[in-house]
């Protein structure tokens, strides 16, 4: 049984998202100055996340953080 099944987009390649990359959708990136976004961690719960940026932006005050929810529209393949 396949999930996102009303998805049909033909544009996009069919790439399986593994069960364990689907558990972590809350992510960190990094903006860099071209407004460039680089991923920096992703985490299950939206709470380590918010832990997990403030950490990061006590190492490093003047780098721009930005916590966001991942939605993958892929084609999941169970």
């Amino acid at each position: 049984m396949t999930q996102n099944s009303d998805f049909q987009d033909t544009k996009l390649e069919n790439h399986a998202i593994s069960y364990r990359n689907r558990l972590n959708s809350w992510t960190i990136a990094r903006v860099l100055a071209s407004q460039e976004r680089v991923i920096v961690a992703r985490f299950r719960t939206k709470s380590d996340a918010d832990g997990y940026i403030q950490h990061l932006q006590q190492l490093s005050p003047d780098t721009v953080f930005e916590l966001f929810f991942d939605y993958r529209q892929e084609e999941v393949t169970v």
